[in-house]
């Protein structure tokens, strides 16, 4: 067995590596860059790119016009820049021509936008999942590769220094081989009381917001934040926090996808979805349990948002269950190998993250500039996230038709099963145009 003193080392060297300027490259270059999607996450990410020294901020845009404003405000105190301000994408693409874009946005909006910045010439940085739907997702890599430009997708976990460590470990064969993996979140939670629905806030534009998905009533619970839980916008907890565990199953197995989806789940404890004129809650079940099967192995998803497993020493990750024992990848407890053998040395890795958040979108950011300037694909390119992107979202479909989904992943089709399939797409509220 390779020793962990090996696989640190060999990550602490690939975490230096991406913190210094590309060699061959000006350090200099200013990459005219606009935010679209100013909230809590979009000036995280932004923060990031200012203290990377390789951006102009040259635009933000938010459908809010004070969340844009105050956007403005914090850029031009970190960095003297004064971006133009924006409520419509479209112009901002159009008027400020950036080389980079952001996208920070709800779910349903990453793919027009998206693909939008591609056919106007500019990197993308976008948040995961890559679409809100499957053919949503396949348009943004048509679009990606049709451009020619380098897409990096929000998927942080797999340039995080231990997930780097742990995916070495697994890959050296230190597990054996694995015949399962189960990828599990769990949180705190009760039964959901509706809230009423209340006046759009003053200077924002809630069609706007609302875009191509269902016009729903305006609620806090929606926004800012909660949508992750509306289904017409995201896909809950599993197209949320799974994407990011199911896409380390990805990395580590390099199948396309999985050959069959089973998903399950509801609102027991949180109570039926509520939607009036009057009031209204969230929409998306408040547990699932999914199951992948592989060509090589079995990958289950699982996450309540009630009975927080407090006697189970992690709560979230991955645990890949190999011959030779059980490898733990997980967030802020690292990574942990428990052999089989009671004779064998449990081994371990801290986590290396970035705070205060726990992410490390610093070194992501990073591996993106590199990949524009040496032409090459990123860490998180488009293609391979939006496989791993498929995941959640085929899982819910199977979650929506209440049967199990045969899935070519060469061809990426659902087979024999023609109302599973449509729901690879939906119909867009008008005028907005449904990407192909």
């Amino acid at each position: 067995m390779t020793s962990r003193r090996h696989f640190i080392s060999a990550t602490s060297a690939a975490f230096a590596a991406s913190s210094f300027h590309i060699f061959g490259a000006d350090p200099a270059k200013k990459y005219r860059t606009a935010l679209i999607g100013c909230g809590w996450w979009g000036m995280n990410i932004l923060k990031e790119a200012i203290a990377s020294g390789r951006v102009k901020v040259c635009a933000l845009c938010d459908v809010h016009e004070d969340v844009a404003s105050n956007s403005s405000d914090e850029v031009n105190g970190l960095n003297d820049d004064e971006p133009k301000l924006y409520k419509d994408y479209r112009e901002l693409l159009d008027k400020e021509k950036p080389e980079i874009v952001i996208i920070s946005t709800p779910d349903h909006w990453h793919a027009l936008q998206s693909i939008a910045a591609c056919k106007a010439g500019a990197h993308v940085f976008v948040e995961k999942p890559t679409g809100h739907t499957i053919n949503e997702s396949k348009a943004m890599v048509k679009a990606a590769k049709e451009a020619g430009v380098v897409v990096q997708v929000g998927l942080h976990r797999r340039i995080g220094p231990h997930h780097v460590e742990a995916m070495k470990f697994l890959k050296s064969g230190a597990v054996g081989k694995v015949g399962m993996v189960r990828a599990f979140a769990d949180s705190r939670g009760g039964p959901e009381q509706a809230k009423p629905n209340s006046q759009v806030p003053e200077g924002m534009d809630w069609e706007m917001w609302c875009g191509p998905a269902p016009l729903r009533p305006f609620n806090t619970k929606l926004h800012p934040g909660g949508w992750r839980n509306f289904l017409d916008y995201a896909n809950g907890t599993m197209g949320d926090w799974g994407v990011h565990w199911l896409d380390q199953i990805m990395i580590w197995s390099g199948e396309k996808g999985p050959k069959k989806v089973f998903c399950t789940g509801g609102r027991p404890v949180a109570g039926p979805a509520v939607l009036t004129d009057a009031e209204q809650t969230t929409d998306a079940p408040d547990h699932q349990v999914a199951t992948f099967e592989f060509e090589q192995f079995t990958a289950v998803w699982e996450h309540r948002k009630f009975a927080d497993n407090n006697n189970e020493k992690h709560k979230i990750g991955c645990y890949f269950y190999g011959e030779k024992g059980v490898l733990h990848i997980g967030w802020r407890d690292g990574w942990t190998f428990y052999p089989a053998d009671p004779k064998g040395t449990e081994q371990h890795g801290n986590h290396q993250l970035q705070e205060p958040h726990g992410h490390n979108i610093a070194l992501l950011w990073s591996d993106f500039i590199d990949a524009i300037e040496k032409k090459k694909q990123p860490v998180a390119d488009i293609e391979s996230a939006h496989r791993s992107s498929c995941l959640p979202l085929l899982g819910m479909i199977s979650y929506k038709t209440g049967r199990s989904i045969q899935w070519d992943a060469d061809n990426e089709q659902i087979l024999g099963d023609a109302d599973a399939a449509k729901l690879m797409g939906r119909e867009y509220r008008k005028p907005w145009q449904y990407p192909v």
